[in-house]
């Protein structure tokens, strides 16, 4: 048995009853949680266990990344000024020029630098499969494992070009059945239902304006056959409502769910634009929100209707999404900005701090259905922890440490434990040579911009 102590912290639990202790201990077993409480741990576990002292920290469940595309760490600064239907035009003709080697590098350059943003769990969505380009998902996942995170990997797909009224190129879709029949392929090799799964896969078609409907239809079929979960970009931007109105007769929302796709199986990416009734839909079918702030910031997509689907009990969760159109690639600091983003929309008592962590955590967990398992510190789940140090210069004073996290400058890791193994140390990644990641991402960035 191996076991770590980490004692004399600000714990925040997270767990229902939003338990936090001043000065707190967690104690880690073989990869899980064994105990969390006040004080010092009992001092019969401490022989043989590796003692962690985390004054001056706060120690948090690991956050959870419900919503990111890795593959594009390499097409960062592109279209900085567009909104989303520009910046995808712009963008689709480098990205049909991807293949499994240059995702396999972006994705581990992405996965860094999350994991040393307090990220354990990483939520991919890859639409984008040109023929001839390898194992793209085989790619993610060994990057996953390189850099030490647990994954969601969502098989996504288009067949829906532009000669078809879609938006994607031609070149960038696939033949519905090539669809489906790589989802089901992908499933079946990587995706893991055990508790502790480092890889799970979902079943995820782009969005309304770039798959079919016989698409979007058989993948939920598919998925629920294969007991898996569901997901897509909806309500995104004004764009997609006005595409929706004029192709479908329908709201996203009412068009998403004519195929089958509101249960508590699916998870949506931004959803901007719901009405009062699609956000009572959300919440009473159980589908859940990834609220990706900075992305709908840079698009200028607007300010998604967090407090009202709280409020409504829908869950939802942060997602840091495609770093082409979030740079900066961190999921922490998407609690700062889904506090602030949410007092712009309905006040500056509307969105605590709290509200932002419960998010990134537990709010996460349920989204990707694993609250059983992860997004909270309990004795018995898995012990993917954040140790943040918050008695630096950028938070001294800030006498309340979630504060400092969810208000403040993204404080550096003491420790990112992912199933208890050591990820992130002291700020830096300790699971891959962080230099080398960066040289092999600016090669890459350079050899796909060359395709053009």
């Amino acid at each position: 048995m191996t076991r770590t102590i980490i004692e004399h912290a600000h714990v925040a639990t997270v767990d229902a009853a939003g338990t936090e202790h001043r000065d707190g201990h967690v104690v880690i077993e073989d990869g899980r949680i064994a105990a969390v409480g006040a004080g010092p741990a009992d001092p019969t576990l401490r022989d043989g266990a590796e003692l962690v002292d985390a004054r001056g920290c706060l120690v948090t469940p690991g956050l959870i990344n419900t919503h990111h595309h890795l593959y594009q760490w390499l097409t960062r600064g592109y279209a900085q000024d567009a909104i989303l239907f520009d910046w995808l035009t712009a963008l689709y003709p480098l990205w049909s020029r991807i293949d499994a080697d240059l995702t396999g590098v972006a994705a581990a350059g992405a996965m860094a630098v999350l994991a040393r943003s307090g990220c354990t769990t990483v939520g991919d969505h890859h639409y984008v499969f040109p023929r001839g380009s390898g194992d793209i998902v085989g790619a993610i996942v060994d990057a996953a494992s390189t850099v030490g995170v647990r994954l969601h990997a969502t098989r996504g797909s288009m067949d829906l070009g532009v000669s078809q009224g879609g938006l994607p190129p031609d070149s960038a879709v696939e033949t519905t059945d090539a669809a489906l029949t790589a989802s089901h392929e992908a499933v079946e090799r990587y995706h893991d239902p055990a508790f502790d799964a480092m890889v799970r896969v979902a079943i995820a078609p782009c969005s309304p304006f770039s798959v079919t409907a016989d698409l979007l239809r058989e993948s939920a079929t598919l998925a629920r056959s294969l007991g898996v979960r569901l997901h897509t970009h909806a309500s995104e931007t004004v764009e997609e409502d006005a595409y929706c109105a004029e192709h479908f007769g329908r709201t996203p929302t009412q068009y998403l769910e004519d195929l089958g796709w509101l249960r508590d199986d699916v998870w949506m990416a931004h959803a901007v634009h719901l009405d009062e009734p699609a956000i009572a839909r959300y919440a009473a079918t159980g589908t859940g929100v990834a609220h990706c702030p900075s992305s709908n910031g840079r698009l200028g997509a607007g300010i998604a209707p967090v407090r009202a689907l709280l409020d409504a009990g829908a869950p939802v969760g942060l997602g840091v999404d495609g770093a082409a159109s979030n740079e900066s690639g961190q999921l922490g600091v998407e609690i700062r900005e889904a506090v602030l983003m949410g007092r712009l929309r309905t006040g500056s008592d509307s969105m605590s701090v709290r509200d932002g962590l419960r998010m990134a955590t537990m709010g996460g967990a349920r989204v990707l259905g694993r609250e059983r398992e992860i997004g909270s510190l309990e004795a018995g789940k898995l012990a993917d922890i954040a140790v943040w140090q918050v008695d630096r210069i950028e938070h001294a004073g800030i006498l309340d440490p979630v504060a400092a996290l969810g208000l403040g400058a993204l404080p550096p890791l003491k420790r990112l434990y992912v199933g208890g193994r050591v990820v992130v140390e002291d700020a830096t990644l300790v699971t891959a040579d962080e230099d080398r990641l960066a040289r092999a991402v600016a090669s890459a960035s350079v050899t796909l911009a060359e395709r053009l």
